[in-house]
């Protein structure tokens, strides 16, 4: 017997269960279908329980290098994985609860089994057959496993094995130099790990420019991380002493031997399983689901939502295709993902942050471009807390004035690189910012004497010294 609701969301991602209580709270019977964890990736291994482990590693690495700040610490800095585990533990466990408790309270029905399509807005989970209007998928992504020989049999991790660990390896060998790997390798190698970084390509952050590459390389060696770039992963064996990855560099073969193995080599769809064919829903060919730009599938009464859809890998972008959905459903229709500006962040220490066009972009562009770029050195609250590795860099549209894009590698990059985001989304020109006095000593103050630094992208990009305008104040 089929069972007739208002609405179904499969998946309790980021956008999943908000959606849900939202649907539920305008007065449509709703059911969120979720076939293991409430949160999706964000609260089960991503960014929950990563960014608490980057705690964590930040609290041992300063630890170990506080008497460059004049403090002494008598004794060997020891890690307790155990009890960084529990405090990850702990943190992600209260997501879920709240949840759970969101959804109970908003009235939405909280099914637990996977859901698979049998027909176009018609669902299955187990032996209960369930139909609704409307639909939407929010089944996220997982890691994806490369054909190399020897790995299935190796025993290795994936960013949702890892949760598991309780103990830190001898000697981590990292798969993928992209942002999983070098957030994960800073992680292992300051909680005490030796670790070594492979990646296939010629460089780490690929997609990130060049000198972005090259100088969290530099932070990571400098911390003691070994990084093999251009090494292609040819086979893994685990043996009674741990594991070997045979990497070829350029034709040169060499093995590297470790007593563990983590892979971050991207992720995939989780689409390959929910009946869509049986549904008539289209995929591209890496198996996303082909939405438009207010998520709407090529099936009436079926959205998709979050890393399924390839529109967005974050958990920033998850929530924002909630956002959108709930505004044309609700509201007054005028939000989609052409309003969307590209942003993202990189979790090493010091962290990246990006946000919208990369210098590469720009020149591909063809347009008259201006840039500017400010060594971190140059910032005075960083070389007062003695981390001083990165800078910043902007990019404006030499015509409308309007900021393209920008990087910040350094301390707060994260948060401080908002700031642009936000004038980008305003449509304001750079000049407002350039002019605005802001307060001393901080960061941010420093991103109007980077705009004051802009000139044509093919002329030389003059560095200013760390003495230089407003670093100059105590």
């Amino acid at each position: 017997m089929t069972r007739q609701v208002d609405a179904i969301v499969i998946g309790a991602g980021q956008a999943g269960p908000t959606l849900a209580m939202r649907l539920a709270r305008e007065g449509r019977s709703t059911v969120l279908i979720e076939r293991r964890h409430l949160g999706g990736s964000c609260v089960n291994f991503g960014c929950t329980p990563t960014k608490a482990m980057v705690a964590s590693a930040r609290a041992a690495w300063m630890a170990r290098r506080a008497a460059e700040l004049g403090v002494q610490i008598d004794g060997t800095i020891q890690v307790d994985m155990a009890a960084v585990k529990a405090h990850r533990d702990a943190l992600v466990e209260q997501s879920r609860s709240g949840l759970r408790d969101g959804l109970q309270s908003a009235g939405v029905t909280l099914i637990d089994g996977h859901a698979r399509f049998v027909a176009p807005r018609e669902v299955q989970v187990g032996d209960r057959t369930l139909a609704a209007a409307q639909i939407f998928i929010n089944t996220g992504a997982r890691a994806s496993l490369p054909p190399i020989p020897g790995l299935a049999d190796s025993g290795y991790w994936t960013p949702t094995g890892v949760m598991q660990a309780d103990a830190i390896p001898e000697h981590l060998l990292v798969l993928g130099g992209g942002p999983v790997g070098v957030e994960y390798a800073q992680i292992f190698h300051r909680l005490g790990s030796r670790v070594t970084l492979i990646e296939r390509h010629g460089r780490l952050l690929e997609d990130e420019d060049t000198d972005v590459s090259e100088a969290v390389q530099h932070i990571l060696e400098d911390e003691g991380i070994e990084v093999e770039v251009g090494a292609e992963a040819q086979s893994v064996q685990r043996g009674a002493h741990g594991i070997t990855v045979a990497i070829d560099r350029g034709g040169s073969r060499a093995e590297l031997a470790g007593s563990q193995l983590l892979i971050g080599l991207g992720r995939r769809p989780n689409s390959d399983d929910l009946g869509l064919a049986e549904a008539g829903i289209a995929t591209d060919a890496r198996g996303h689901i082909q939405v438009d730009s207010r998520l709407r599938t090529n099936v009436d009464g079926v959205w998709a939502l979050g890393d399924v859809n390839g529109r967005g890998a974050f958990t920033h972008t998850a929530y924002n295709d909630f956002e959108i959905v709930a505004n044309n459903l609700f509201g007054d229709g005028r939000r989609s993902l052409d309003d969307r500006i590209a942003a993202h962040a990189v979790y090493l220490d010091p962290p990246l942050g990006r946000v919208g066009l990369s210098e590469t972009q720009t020149r591909a562009s063809g347009r008259a471009v201006l840039i500017a770029k400010l060594p971190m050195t140059a910032v005075a609250r960083a070389r007062e807390r003695a981390e001083t590795r990165g800078f910043m860099k902007v990019l404006v549209d030499q015509e409308t004035s309007l900021i393209l894009g920008g990087a910040i590698l350094g301390i707060g990059g994260d948060e401080v690189v908002q700031t642009l985001l936000a004038l980008m989304y305003a449509r304001t020109p750079y000049p407002v910012l350039r002019d605005a006095v802001g307060i001393h000593p901080t960061v941010s103050e420093l991103l109007p004497s980077l705009l004051a630094g802009l000139q044509p992208m093919e002329a030389p990009i003059e560095r200013p010294n760390a003495g230089a305008g407003r670093t100059a104040a105590s």
